[in-house]
């Protein structure tokens, strides 16, 4: 027996929904991805526990994967075990006035949309972003002058031992693109978040101006992961990569989209292999005509 049929088999009988074999590009913003030997959805706490004990005790890689925004999957796919949290995961409550108690595997546009109703603002900037809660947090997601950190106020996990912790506001190395969860191996279980009252009417017309500019900016009509580079400092990757005149550029179905120069979009076909390299011609070009050094901003699996 295959050492991830241990871990499936667990998973139906903890009543998860498990599949063989599941091809990882149904899974990602970028349609882009080879097959994973085991996709389980785990909607609570204790079975997520219980799947996670089994993977370090079989020795069987596992893998968070959130709404698979921001992610490139190899075309050989994961040899392991890629998780999805459902269930209690996307649940999101008021715990008070002007505090959100949110699952990781909620969509920040769920998150968004529940503050709205709550008549809660700071979170604006985050509708239209396509990821989960988690992986907004993972990150520290950003836009239009507003941070993931500006709301956060505490996070849950659980550590690489299987331990439950949580992690306050101080403490989470929020930066650019980045948090403390980047380099400590914990899994982000949930959010919690300090906003402010606002009018509800002005609310929703500051998110309808982002989800705008969003559309006329950005190639939302092809898949894509979003931005590929991270801002470099005095600059700006987009404009960088125009200035190098290379909008349109192609490896096989992956290309640097014509409408910004920031995304790189899946034309119909496009494999990782296609994408890793249009990033290096890319990094390589803007490097040596303009001195930048492009980081990626996009999780390569």
């Amino acid at each position: 027996m295959n050492r991830s049929d241990i871990i499936y088999d667990l998973a139906v009988l903890l009543g998860c929904e498990a599949l063989r074999n599941e091809p990882l590009n149904r899974h990602t913003s970028f349609k882009i991805g080879g097959n994973a030997d085991v996709y389980i959805k785990v909607g609570t706490l204790s079975k997520l526990s219980a799947i996670l004990k089994e993977c370090r005790e079989s020795d069987v890689d596992y893998l968070i994967l959130g709404n698979g925004s921001n992610v490139l999957a190899s075309d050989d796919g994961f040899r392991g075990v890629v998780i999805r949290l459902d269930g209690d995961f996307r649940r999101i409550s008021l715990a008070d006035d002007n505090t959100i108690y949110c699952g990781a595997g909620a969509s920040l546009a769920s998150l968004c949309k529940f503050a709205l109703k709550c008549g809660l603002t700071g979170l604006e900037f985050g509708w239209g972003i396509p990821g989960s809660v988690g992986g907004a947090v993972f990150m520290n997601a950003g836009a239009y002058g507003g941070e993931m950190k500006d709301v956060v106020y505490s996070v849950s996990h659980i550590s690489p031992d299987g331990a439950l912790g949580r992690i306050e506001r101080d403490d989470l190395e929020l930066g650019y693109r980045t948090s403390v969860y980047r380099g400590n191996g914990c899994i982000i279980t949930g959010v919690t978040l300090k906003m402010q009252k606002g009018d509800p009417g002005e609310i929703r017309a500051k998110m309808d101006d982002f989800l705008g500019r969003r559309s006329d900016k950005q190639p939302l009509d092809y898949p894509s992961a979003g931005s590929v580079f991270k801002r470099p400092e005095g600059a700006f990757a987009g404009a960088l990569i125009e200035q190098c005149g290379l909008k349109g550029k192609c490896h096989g179905d992956a290309q640097v989209s014509e409408k910004h120069a920031g995304f790189i979009i899946n034309k119909g076909r496009a494999t990782a292999h296609d994408v890793k390299s249009l990033i290096r011609e890319v990094q390589t070009e803007v490097a040596e005509k303009t001195g930048y050094t492009l980081e990626c901003e996009l999780i390569i699996l």
